[in-house]
């Protein structure tokens, strides 16, 4: 039994999709899932892309290994990589998202590998989300604002750290530093680090060397629990105001 019959069956019943409606998921016809399924053909090309986009899982993974061994956790190792499944879905067949509590954000570095510690998170579902692994992570302290202490970052897996964008935020895990939010900028080609950068400058940026990270997760929403002060909207103004001055100053310079 090949592994892309035993994958395509597996992955199915955790989305708990008959046949039938994960055909019409992807446009298929039932008869053809049942033909993979059944190892009776093999999926070609266009439809493993198919099966790729629609896990979230590349095809590699889906053709090489026997993905049952995840059966019970929210990753499997493959190699040196680690692979999440976006499949914890909801009644209703809707993505769920793990939140790390507050008080227990100091314990993700030790148990972000841990199958059973990831498990035992409470999950809710945000039908806004793009598609994809998202967990939701506590903020602490003044160096993201006006990201406020107390808030949650709702972000989204990335599976390389070479695949990081310039200047967007991401929750970022590395073995000396546990859990920060940072902005970062890729220095991976010229030194082989990332450089994380505060936006309230009262903090100085620092560079990482890759190999010390661990996890990283793009920024999707931010969920504030605490209701903002007249003050502190008009500050968010003022910096806005800057940030986009300052953006409009490097266009000027590039052009001259």
């Amino acid at each position: 039994m090949k592994n892309i019959q035993i994958n395509i069956k597996h992955l199915r019943s955790i989305k708990q999709l008959s046949q039938e409606r994960f055909a019409d998921e992807l446009g298929w016809s039932r008869s053809i899932v049942g033909s993979y399924e059944e190892g009776r053909s093999e999926p070609p090309i266009d439809r493993l892309i198919d099966l790729s986009d629609y896990f979230k899982i590349p095809i590699d993974i889906l053709v090489k290994n026997d993905l049952r061994k995840a059966k019970d956790t929210s990753f499997i190792d493959i190699g040196s990589k680690r692979v999440l499944f976006p499949i914890t879905v909801s009644e209703d067949n809707e993505d769920l998202i793990e939140i790390i509590p507050a008080k227990a954000s100091a314990g993700y570095l030790a148990g972000y590998d841990d199958p059973e510690y990831i498990e035992q998170l409470q999950k809710i579902k945000l039908p806004f989300l793009p598609t994809g692994t998202h967990r939701a992570f506590p903020i602490k302290g003044d160096s993201m604002l006006p990201v406020k202490d107390g808030a949650f970052v709702v972000a989204k897996y990335v599976e390389e750290v070479q695949d990081v964008k310039n200047g967007r935020t991401y929750i970022v895990l590395t073995k000396d530093d546990g859990l920060v939010y940072k902005r970062v900028s890729n220095l991976i080609e010229d030194k082989q680090t990332l450089l994380l950068s505060s936006d309230n400058k009262a903090y100085q940026p620092y560079e990482i060397p890759i190999e010390n990270v661990l996890e990283l997760w793009e920024f999707t929403c931010c969920i504030n629990t605490q209701e903002y002060d007249e003050k502190e909207l008009k500050m968010s103004s003022i910096m806005a105001m800057f940030q986009e001055l300052k953006v409009e100053l490097e266009a000027v310079q590039k052009m001259a």
